[in-house]
């Protein structure tokens, strides 16, 4: 529930003072003696969702933005006719519980801080979530996540465009800008200063940290993560309640991948700047774009009756521009599903192919311990670069002929002369506890080409377990 309080001009009192009696509202009325243009001041409580349209009923008797009128959050009303107002209300078009049209404007820009403070908190959440991934510390990049100042010009962006609200929709827009390129020269100088420093091991593969890796391939998927976003801090935005654990939900799809870039930028790896670059646009596209059209569906609107074509005009052109630069990046994100689903279907079929051949009666005594597929390529196509199988086997059996027919049906299944090693691990028993001895039987020489597990957006295959030996 809200305390209105407005100051009303000379000549409006018994029109102001009408409305209210005609619309059942308790009003405290009290003399203005300060000797201006300005003869009372009126306070009265009214439910939430009342807000808009009684302010609406007032403006059009004369008071508009040259007077003052104060919106005070109250927590307790008590009062019969204001009981009776609220279900009243509840009864009408006006009961979806939103703020009006004045909260949420003061809403977002009270979310928008001045621009060192912004500037300050966008690098050093891109720093902290930067570390974060090359820590592979899940805690430190939600900490980066929670002083992400990213909600703000969201918000102050979709909120300026339906109100029509210019100062707001630019300052909104260049905060986004401005801070996310900061983000972003941020993450990369404090990447190339941890690799230059050896704050890390030299030999570190940020391509085998899990922080980094779920940034390399963004999917279909992270379309519904942005939108939820976006519409979440919509919600909560037109329902006066706080916005921080959003905020922390809209970081969670922004800094992170910000973070992932500058590594990709200081390592040089493309493939990186690439899929988490599509990642950041994506997600700023999709948050902007939910935001956007939950508040114009909700029925925010320009105070001012013929603001509302223009404001209408505007929001369309920006939604059309934000769906098309959606689409354009769906067509990667599309590809990138495309290929991880055929990634897992060939992986699975490699898996599939050795156990059927270990299925044989001739293999019963032999388990399958690992199978370990290298892939190459980057997140729109890969193709299996190198498989390495491993069999264990009791001490006293034999089967040469076992690496040759792996050999075939894995490249049958995956149509490439691949590089396919079979590893035989003999599995003894010594002093009542079990001892695998490595016996490797090569089925092919490894390719000098051969990447390391999971470069380049490679996969590499979860481990087989077999059964114990002993």
């Amino acid at each position: 529930m809200r305390l209105v309080e407005v100051m009303i001009p000379a000549g409006k009192r018994e029109a102001v003072l009408k409305t209210l009696d005609d619309e059942g509202i308790d009003y405290a009325l009290t003399d203005e003696t300060s000797g201006r243009e300005y003869t009372a001041v009126v306070s009265f409580p009214l439910p939430r969702n009342a807000v808009e349209p009684i302010l609406e009923r007032l403006r059009e008797i004369g008071i508009d933005e040259d007077s003052y009128t104060i919106v005070i959050d109250a927590q307790t009303v008590i009062s019969r006719r204001f009981d009776e107002l609220q279900e009243q209300y509840n009864d009408t078009n006006e009961s979806d519980q939103r703020i009006a049209r004045e909260e949420i404007q003061s809403e977002a820009a009270d979310l928008m801080p001045n621009v060192r403070t912004y500037l300050t908190l966008a690098i050093v959440s891109a720093v902290v979530a930067t570390a974060g991934l090359l820590l592979d510390s899940p805690a430190v990049v939600v900490g980066s996540m929670v002083i992400a100042p990213v909600l703000g010009p969201a918000m102050a962006t979709s909120v300026g465009t339906v109100i029509n609200d210019n100062d707001l929709f630019r300052q909104g827009v260049k905060f986004q800008v401005v801070g996310f390129t900061a983000a972003t020269i941020a993450a990369t100088v404090f990447a190339l200063l941890v690799k230059s420093l050896y704050l890390v091991p030299p030999g570190l593969d940020v391509l085998e940290l899990g922080q980094v890796q779920g940034r390399l391939s963004p999917d279909l998927l992270s379309l519904a993560v942005a939108l939820g976003g976006g519409i979440a801090g919509a919600m909560s935005l037109s329902g006066g309640v706080s916005a921080a654990l959003v905020g922390v939900m809209i970081a969670a799809a922004l800094i992170p991948p910000v973070a992932a870039v500058g590594i990709g930028i200081a390592w040089g790896l493309s493939d990186v700047v690439l899929g988490a670059g599509v990642l950041v646009l994506v997600n700023l596209f999709s948050i902007n774009l939910a935001a956007l059209v939950v508040l114009w569906y909700m029925g925010y609107r320009p105070g001012k009756w013929f603001e509302a074509d223009e404001a209408r005009s505007k929001t369309v052109r920006r939604i059309g521009t934000l769906l098309v630069g959606l689409l354009l990046l769906s067509g990667f994100l599309a590809g990138v599903t495309l290929t991880s689903f055929q990634t897992a279907t060939s992986d699975q079929a490699v898996r599939d192919e050795v156990n059927a051949v270990l299925s044989d009666e001739e293999y019963a005594n032999l388990s399958l311990i690992d199978v370990e597929i290298t892939r190459e390529g980057g997140p729109l196509g890969s193709q299996t670069d190198q498989v390495v199988i491993t069999v264990g086997r009791p001490s006293d059996e034999n089967h040469p002929e076992l690496a040759s027919r792996i050999v075939e049906r894995v490249r049958d299944t995956t149509g490439q002369n691949v590089s396919v090693q079979v590893q035989l691990v003999t599995v003894q028993t010594a002093g009542g506890s079990s001892e695998r001895v490595a016996d490797p039987v090569r089925a092919a020489e490894r390719s000098p080409f051969a990447r390391a597990r999971g470069k380049h957006g490679g996969a590499h295959s979860s481990a087989v377990p077999g059964q114990t030996v002993t």
